[in-house]
């Protein structure tokens, strides 16, 4: 995949955008604060602050429209004209920074968090067009680790560049190379036209944002998707924009710390998607979000207590931080933190992509944006008032965020019930009763499919559920009033059962049964009937179900099937699943 045309193109165009980002940016910073500081019009404190604040605006103003973008044009011509835009913007930033016009700067800062602001929704939305589903997972652990590396390399490279006798003329060059680079490897990415029919869309970036964001909450799993993110970058942005002063008070450090911490912070991460990649088994998979969560929490905890109490009576490089072993503790604690941060994000960027209509992934993804930019400014306010007003310190902070881990999670789990069966699915399909599975990719990953077959137990819908990230719909007509994982499907609106639909002599009401059937149906969900349910269906409804795409299922402890289907290392309590797809089923179903 990874060296695949519909694939490697994209990921340079979009590390080299992400590393042009953050040289410009971070050189932007550099040059103001420790050279030339008597030409500026303005306090340096000021243009730090009004920095940051440019480059994040652009993200609330044009997110909502850039969404609306993507998903009506083709995404690599898009893509294209957005790294074209990138090569103009720094042209002018050269002949900024040659020239040392630093409001100019300032403004070019702008239209670079514009341009990054349009090209974030195709950059997520173009994965599920060009990738398989299996793929999708490693996919965007390839994105998140080229991002992460991108904003280390970035930052080292822009300190190099202004400690350096020629740092203007080096700048200037290394951002145009950087945007022609860019430029050019997105004439290698292969067109995607759009699959719906082109939208007229108008600029509104005030309504546009509500209407996005109210747009995304429809879906309640794609919305709590979205705040977990938001979340996770609320927690990054504060760990970044604190490292300097944390290894310089309590770590007593110089530049190159800093830097070491940000490299075991991102390296991290990028070890953490990969990670993600093998825990999930190459499906989409929301069940593996609580160890990143917990990870997030314990080694966030372990960091606080790792902290040593004695000063130093020197100033700390980065090689005589490492050669100290009292400091290995905490350089695995953040490093690990870093991998519970990859192991936790990836899943769910790739969840958006799969549960989002596909001819509005990219808008679910400018509103995630938008949360994103709006917890990371909530973050910056947060740490101010922390540490200025009530006078707590970084360390203190931290532990703060490890705490508020623990409890963001509760709070996700418990307002979201899908979350808790997703990690229920996870333990039972991958543990408890392993699965081996034949032809896991009939089952679509968009419209409506009839699931058929014997299976009439809490724990093997809880098997099959773990069989896909869509949400299946269980007709369940003699369910069980009580029961952990009964409870759990209901929770979730999973079972269309018979139990709360049955009349006064206590006989199943099968109008609503089949009314709630054509609405999945309608509303292309993937259904599932036992063989016996079926035959108590009336037959127009049938006939409607019948024209579904229909797949057989079937669930065995037979280990001679082992070698056919897909894991199938010894376990004692392992489940082999076939899945056939029959086309013409309605014969097959009717033999009951």
């Amino acid at each position: 995949m990874i060296l695949s045309r519909r694939f490697l193109p994209y990921f340079i165009t979009q590390c080299l955008g992400a590393l042009n980002d953050n040289v410009y940016k971070n050189v932007l910073l550099l040059l103001v604060t420790y050279s030339q500081v008597a030409t500026l019009p303005i306090d340096v404190n000021l243009f730090v602050n009004l920095a940051a604040g440019l480059f994040i605006l652009p993200f609330f103003l044009f997110s909502a429209h850039a969404g609306l973008i993507a998903d009506n044009i083709d995404k690599a011509i898009l893509i294209r004209r957005l790294k074209l835009l990138e090569v103009v913007i720094m042209c002018c930033g050269a002949a900024a920074i040659m020239t040392q016009s630093y409001l100019l700067m300032l403004l070019l800062l702008f239209l670079m968090g514009s341009q990054s602001a349009f090209f974030g929704p195709v950059k997520y939305s173009l994965l599920p067009r060009v990738l398989q589903d299996i793929e999708l997972v490693r996919g965007n652990a390839w994105v998140e680790m080229g991002t992460f590396i991108s904003i280390l390399v970035g930052t080292i490279v822009a300190g190099l560049i202004v400690a350096s006798d020629h740092a203007n003329i080096l700048a200037a060059f290394l951002v145009v190379v950087l945007a022609l680079m860019g430029y050019i490897s997105s004439r290698f990415i292969p067109l995607i036209p759009t699959n719906a029919d082109v939208k007229k869309i108008r600029f509104t970036p005030f309504s546009g944002l509500v209407s996005s964001i109210k747009r995304v909450k429809r879906s309640p799993s794609i919305w709590a998707a979205i705040m977990a993110i938001s979340w996770f970058w609320f927690l990054g942005a504060t760990y970044l924009t604190q490292f300097p002063n944390f290894a310089k008070l309590h770590l007593h450090s110089g530049a190159t710390v800093v830097s070491l911490l940000l490299a075991l912070f991102s390296i991290g991460i990028a070890a953490g998607s990969f990670l993600c990649d093998r825990l999930s088994f190459r499906q989409v998979e929301l069940g593996i979000l609580p160890f990143g969560l917990l990870g997030l929490t314990i080694f966030g905890v372990d960091l606080y207590l790792a902290v040593p109490s004695k000063s130093p009576e020197v100033i700390y490089s980065a090689l005589t931080f490492i050669a100290e072993p009292q400091h290995y503790r905490l350089m695995f604690d953040l490093f690990m933190v870093g991998v519970s941060g990859g192991l936790f994000i990836v899943p769910l960027y790739a969840f958006i992509q799969a549960r989002s209509n596909e001819r509005e992934c990219a808008q679910a993804i400018a509103a995630n944006n938008i949360m994103n930019a709006l917890f990371m400014v909530t973050a910056a306010v947060f740490a101010i008032l922390f540490l200025g007003v009530l006078g707590a310190s970084i360390l203190q902070l931290f532990l703060l965020l490890a705490i508020a881990n623990v409890l963001f999670g509760l709070f996700l789990y418990k307002r979201l019930p899908e979350l808790r069966l997703r990690f229920v699915c996870y333990l039972f399909g991958r543990f408890i009763n392993p699965l081996a599975v034949k032809d896991r990719k009939v089952i679509p990953a968009r419209g409506s499919a009839l699931l058929i077959g014997d299976t009439t137990s809490a724990k093997e819908f809880v098997l099959l559920q773990s069989l896909t990230v869509r949400p299946i719909q269980f007709v369940w007509l003699d369910a069980p009033h009580n029961g952990f994982l009964v409870n759990l499907l209901r929770s979730t609106s999973s079972i269309i059962e018979g139990g709360d639909t049955r009349d006064e002599q206590g006989s199943t009401n099968l109008a609503i049964i089949e009314q709630r059937l054509a609405q999945s149906s309608h509303s292309e969900q993937l259904i599932y009937i036992s063989r016996q349910d079926w035959l108590l269906l009336g037959d127009e409804l049938k006939l409607k179900l019948s024209a579904l795409p229909q797949i057989a299922i079937a669930l065995s402890k037979d280990e001679s099937k082992s070698k056919q289907e897909e894991g199938g290392s010894s376990h004692s309590g392992r489940v082999y699943v076939e899945l056939t797809l029959n086309p013409s089923a309605k014969p097959t179903l009717d033999k009951g």
